[in-house]
């Protein structure tokens, strides 16, 4: 039998569209012998992930056939080396991008505001307002679409600030700490344990539509903290170090994030649970959700290779680029400290599907 690429999603993922050009999206075929660490990996375990992931992405016409395909395999090493292309992603002649990585995490709480847990967790607000993609709305799509009804007028949606400053919401549930929360809504899922000692996951519900900044550029930029030592830990540490500068720093990143109680643990926008050290999340102008991506960096604290099989399966205010992905280490105190200090060059190889 015959493969060849499918058309419709390589014209999709890497040609004719004007984003792509803006960003530059360039590849370059290799072979599946000529990616490091590939055949070392456990690739039986990657394919379990790429089936969950199927769950949701098999709607897609250029995932359909090879999700349905995938059930017929229990060898990860046959089925992607049989079903996929492998091609290196790059911009202009940079072959290696920046990689984060986020986590999930845990958060102490209470369903009633009290003395110590004071800061809320909210649920999306009756006054958001999605607005569809259309030409009569297009000034707020650099707010994504978001707005609210001001005496008859749609304006965009408040920033932070506003926000914080208001006391009509619903509320989830409060937790003790302004730092964790403002890192919850950066990590975008979490679990809060709740004084009884019941877990609660929550998730993300939506966002305010404004423009994700990051706080650390602030620090580095008046010399709070150098910019080779900027990681999530040193911005914990300005933070409880100068708590009087919290708000002000807090209110430079206008994005906010609503959040809706889980049945699951960590859920990507894809909308399925995420699996530590085996999903990323992406920009997805460039990578579509649901896509087998060998991810090839470093571990940050260890130096060793990280080279692994993922899904692409979820998205950030702050993971924009060609060649730019957010590593998922999972749930824990490790993850937290990886996550917090991953900063690393890298490569990505997208694994295109075949038609067959």
């Amino acid at each position: 039998m015959k493969y060849i690429l499918a058309i419709s999603f390589f014209i999709f993922l890497f040609t004719g569209c004007s984003v792509k050009k803006e960003l530059d999206v360039k590849t370059k075929a290799v072979e599946f012998s000529n990616i490091d660490g590939f055949y070392d990996d456990n690739l039986d375990f990657a394919l379990e992930v790429f089936k969950k992931a199927c769950i949701k992405s098999s709607k897609r016409e250029f995932f359909s056939s090879v999700c349905e395909k995938s059930k017929e395999y229990d060898n990860g090493e046959e089925f992607f080396t049989k079903y996929f292309e492998p091609k290196l992603l790059y911009s202009s002649e940079e072959k290696e991008g920046l990689i984060t990585g986020y986590y999930e995490p845990l958060l102490n709480g209470s369903l009633y505001k009290t003395s110590r847990f004071k800061y809320p967790i909210y649920k999306v607000p009756n006054d958001l307002i999605k607005l569809d993609n259309l030409p009569k709305y297009k000034e707020f799509k650099e707010y994504k679409y978001r707005a609210k009804n001001q005496n008859g007028t749609l304006v965009p949606y408040d920033t932070r600030e506003e926000i914080r400053n208001r006391d009509d919401l619903e509320v989830i549930c409060y937790v003790d700490d302004d730092i964790d929360l403002f890192f919850l809504h950066i990590q975008g899922s979490g679990r809060v344990k709740l004084q009884n000692g019941e877990i609660l996951n929550v998730g993300y519900a939506s966002q305010n539509g404004r423009k994700y900044f990051a706080i650390g550029r602030e620090l580095v930029d008046k010399n709070y903290v150098s910019k080779e030592n900027i990681s999530m830990q040193t911005i914990r540490k300005f933070l409880e170090e100068n708590p009087h500068k919290k708000e002000e720093i807090f209110n430079l990143n206008e994005s906010y994030i609503f959040f809706r109680k889980a049945k699951q643990t960590a859920t990507g926008s894809l909308g399925v649970p995420l699996v530590a050290k085996r999903n990323i999340a992406v920009d997805r102008r460039v990578i579509p959700l649901g896509l087998p991506v060998f991810i090839d960096t470093k571990n940050p604290i260890t130096n060793k290779d990280i080279e692994k099989l993922v899904v692409a399966a979820d998205t950030g205010g702050a993971i924009k680029g060609v060649v730019r992905a957010d590593y998922f280490f999972g749930y824990g105190e490790k993850a937290s400290e990886l996550a917090g200090k991953m900063k690393e060059n890298g490569k990505l190889y997208v694994l295109i599907p075949k038609v067959f």
